[in-house]
């Protein structure tokens, strides 16, 4: 018969993906922490896979965040390495600089069970990888196609983990997570919070397109988490990544106001699962 502690709820992450945004998910981790909620499993979707990542291989938010805040102009330019195939950036440089900072892991080898996923964009299938080295997962999830060439894998073209499944909730639970919790970064795209002009020129037409393909993606995705955290980063571009004190704060504020939620959801669950071990004794 089993014990107890090993019928402790599990708690999986979903890290959902967003670029600049995805930096508020090292603030999650930080007030998961910070309160002793165990992250027993994590799978991202390319910002998302990066964080995540770093995570379960370091289990050290302190030093992701270190690394987040010392980011600048010098170190961004370092990471191109043109490309005239598929995308403008050829990504050795970018897997480099992931290997510099979690070594040539391989999955087996975690702290914390992790899949990165990614796209085959040969046939759109989501691809949750979970096998071999981790950086090139990370690598492959994070591909924004045309940015970043996608990554060629055992018949697969690899891309971004957003365009087929934003906030891998699925994935997670697979995993084995009794407790799903995401973190949705498509949230306030069409909220009062968030302030869409009036002015809709061509590229504004363009970008909201895409943003309500990915808003309703993503609200596809987190039906079936338990609980979600939206963090509220506004309207975030890409070279915030230079800039993600505040967007990790917001990541840090989501959090602490879902934490009675997720207690209670936690005491609820571990309240059911300890009545129907009693019943086996």
């Amino acid at each position: 018969m089993e014990t107890l502690n090993k019928k402790r709820l599990k708690i999986g992450l979903a890290l959902g993906s967003g670029g600049a945004k995805g930096l508020s998910h090292i603030g999650v981790i930080k007030v998961l922490e910070e309160n002793n909620i165990p992250i027993d499993f994590i799978a991202g979707s390319s910002i998302g896979a990066l964080v995540g990542g770093f995570y379960a291989t370091t289990r050290d938010i302190k030093q992701i965040e270190k690394i987040s805040l010392a980011t600048n102009w010098r170190q961004v330019l370092s990471f191109i390495d043109l490309s005239l195939r598929q995308g403008l950036i050829g990504g050795r440089k970018i897997k480099k600089f992931i290997e510099d900072y979690i070594g040539k892991v391989h999955f087996q080898d975690l702290e914390i069970p992790f899949s990165a996923v990614a796209t085959d964009l040969k046939t759109g299938k989501v691809v949750p990888l979970d096998k071999g080295e981790v950086a090139l997962a990370i690598r492959a999830s994070i591909s924004f196609p045309l940015i970043f060439k996608p990554v060629k894998y055992r018949g697969k073209l690899l891309a971004d983990g957003g365009l087929s499944l934003p906030v891998p909730v699925e994935v997670v639970r697979k995993m084995g997570a009794d407790i799903v919790i995401a973190v949705n970064l498509d949230t306030n795209y069409f909220t009062d919070d968030h302030k869409i002009s009036t002015n809709f020129g061509f590229y504004k037409i363009a970008n909201n397109s895409i943003n309500l393909l990915r808003y309703h993606l993503a609200c596809s995705n987190i039906k079936e988490a338990d609980l979600v955290i939206s963090p509220k980063t506004g309207d975030i571009k890409w070279d915030k990544f230079l800039n993600s004190k505040n967007i990790i704060l917001s990541g840090e504020q989501a959090t602490r106001k879902i934490l009675p939620q997720l207690n209670k959801l936690i005491y609820q669950k571990s309240k059911r699962r300890l009545k129907r071990y009693l019943k086996f004794l």
